[in-house]
């Protein structure tokens, strides 16, 4: 797989790129994951990226010129699946989401900024516009980060213990088991004695009620009941 990420702010973003999961991915040749600075994609001397917008309207925007200049070069070079706008007002990321895009081959993110995006952006360029809440940020790198790194860990191999990202909370639409490891008495905080029992069935039948009692409790919204 292959990550391109277009931003004004290369720097907020490169350090978590090259953390942890992330960087034992891109190490093991499973992603690459490219940062381009949309500066770069600019023709006037002072590289701008944003304007006023027409009609008056406070904030700047950004142009639609060096965006569409970063994307046409990407995509001389090989073919994209997606080209994914970090928005607002997108389709709000989740796991079945994450869990759809390790499936592509390579990607596009584009991080907004400013006020926003020239409109012409998002009806010509883009193909997915995700959101990862509703509330603003100061732009779109940080959804960017969020996005790859929920990916990412998904690819085979990327996680040591596979069936680990299996067992995450949201795979089955529920949130994750308690999980305790050594010791197993603590100032007589204990861990449940059928997790020292090994006895598999049983010990499979408390983590999906566990994980049932939880979500109905915290996140009832995700149970179709």
């Amino acid at each position: 797989m292959r990550i391109d990420i277009l931003t004004v702010l290369p720097e907020m973003i490169e350090s978590p790129l090259n953390c942890s999961i992330l960087k034992r991915a891109q190490a093991k040749g499973l992603v690459e994951i490219c940062v381009h600075n949309l500066r770069d994609y600019t023709t006037n001397r002072h590289r701008k990226v944003d304007d006023y917008p027409f009609g008056g309207e406070a904030g700047m925007v950004m142009m639609v010129e060096p965006v569409d200049r970063a994307i046409a070069d990407l995509k001389s070079q090989r073919h994209y699946d997606e080209v994914i706008f970090t928005s607002p007002d997108g389709a709000t990321f989740d796991q079945p989401m994450a869990n759809s895009l390790s499936m592509l081959e390579n990607m596009i993110i584009l991080c907004g900024h400013y006020k926003g995006v020239d409109w012409r952006i998002r009806e010509h360029l883009v193909t997915r516009e995700i959101s990862i809440g509703d509330y603003v940020l100061t732009g779109g790198e940080i959804p960017a980060v969020v996005i790859a790194d929920a990916v990412v860990r998904l690819i085979p191999g990327a996680i040591g213990d596979e069936q680990s990202a299996l067992s995450d909370s949201f795979q089955d639409n529920l949130l994750a088991p308690p999980v305790y490891t050594r010791p197993a008495d603590y100032n007589g905080w204990r861990v449940p004695d059928i997790l020292l029992s090994g006895h598999e069935a049983k010990i499979a039948e408390w983590r999906h009620d566990q994980a049932m009692e939880r979500t109905r409790r915290l996140r009832p919204d995700l149970l179709n009941e």
